[in-house]
């Protein structure tokens, strides 16, 4: 048998509960003259047959039928305004909730600009607020049957992650992973443009969408990686996979003669590329710059080398390479330099 339940409020609010059930769980048979006692930003909805109803905001309510129209007019009260009627009570809390958590479960794949298509994972919060208690309650905890935090936050998430893809899809044709900065200040604004209609349908503001953070896959940071070296260096993606062919080759010294002679000539062919574009990285017409047309052998010169350097030098000055891929290439061409000819 359902409890008359004569004093409805929602005492111990946590700092992350949504929504309150009275009675938090079965029927409770609910008397006129009941009091209701709805806190600071909680608004207090009744809820019958599958339809929430009648709604109390901040303030000590006493119910009876001229507060409690649809009610009324629903269950057919006896004339001795005492008789009990079933019903549930949600408070729901219209505060804003500023770090609501999102994250997609796997890595997706999206067009790059740049490096065509890419894999990643993306990481984020959002803030959001009650606007329409009444629609939340019929849309959420009737229509669902959510009224659980944890419940409540995971529907939420699962709205925001049916966007996201199409959203990264859409940026992306024209934003690149090589510039993370300006796309994840992007990509928040669209994620909230997108999803604020799927909210606004369930009664909820949202807000603000935040991206934390843009996690390429291991494949796609290598992509990231050979990209960034190529535009340091001022190569092509062929020119580019031919130098780290012939580096690897120069550092192969497992094979006898014959393989101490392939690294020679691979490292030799190495400098040659590195000396085309030290000399380009002087920004030097064509017609300026010195040929490096090898000398007896094949080889480079001493002179050759060491003007490479020089314009190594110069573009780590210039801030046109990072220190790290200085390092690489002043080792290269420093070790062709003990073998060169003069």
């Amino acid at each position: 048998m359902a409890r008359i339940i004569d004093v409805i409020e929602w005492p111990d609010q946590g700092p992350n509960d949504i929504v309150k059930r009275v009675p938090e769980a079965g029927a409770g048979d609910i008397r006129l003259g009941a009091q209701v006692i709805v806190r600071g930003a909680q608004v207090a909805v009744f809820y019958r047959d599958g339809k929430a109803l009648d709604t109390f905001k901040e303030g000590r309510h006493t119910l009876n039928t001229a507060n409690l129209p649809l009610l009324s007019s629903l269950i057919g009260l006896a004339t001795n305004n005492r008789t009990p009627f079933p019903a549930e009570v949600y408070f729901v809390t219209t505060k804003d909730f500023i770090d609501m958590k999102w994250g997609t479960p796997g890595e997706i794949t999206v067009p790059d600009s740049v490096l065509g298509m890419v894999q990643l994972r993306a990481f984020g919060t959002y803030s959001m607020a009650i606007s329409d208690p009444l629609r939340f309650v019929n849309q959420v905890v009737g229509v669902q049957g959510l009224y659980g935090t944890s419940q409540i936050n995971d529907y939420l998430r699962g709205i925001m992650l049916s966007e996201i893809a199409g959203v990264f899809g859409n940026v992306m044709r024209t934003k690149s992973l090589l510039d993370l900065a300006a796309l994840q200040a992007d990509l928040g604004p669209a994620i909230q443009a997108k999803a604020a209609d799927d909210f606004d349908a369930i009664g909820i503001q949202l807000k603000k969408v935040y991206v934390i953070q843009v996690q390429p896959s291991e494949e796609t940071a290598k992509a990231i990686s050979q990209r960034s070296a190529m535009g340091a260096l001022g190569v092509n993606y062929m020119q580019y996979q031919a130098g780290q062919a012939m580096r690897e080759a120069a550092q192969n010294t497992s094979g006898g003669a014959a393989g101490t002679g392939v690294g020679l000539g691979a490292g030799i062919g190495l400098g040659q590329i590195l000396g085309q574009t030290m000399g380009a990285g002087m920004n030097q017409p064509a017609s300026q710059q010195q040929p490096s047309t090898p000398a007896a052998g094949g080889a480079q010169t001493k002179a050759q080398i060491r003007q490479a350097l020089a314009n190594l030098d110069i573009r780590l000055a210039n801030g046109e390479i990072s220190e790290a891929t200085y390092n690489k290439l002043q080792a290269n061409l420093t070790k062709l330099l003990e073998t060169a000819p003069d």
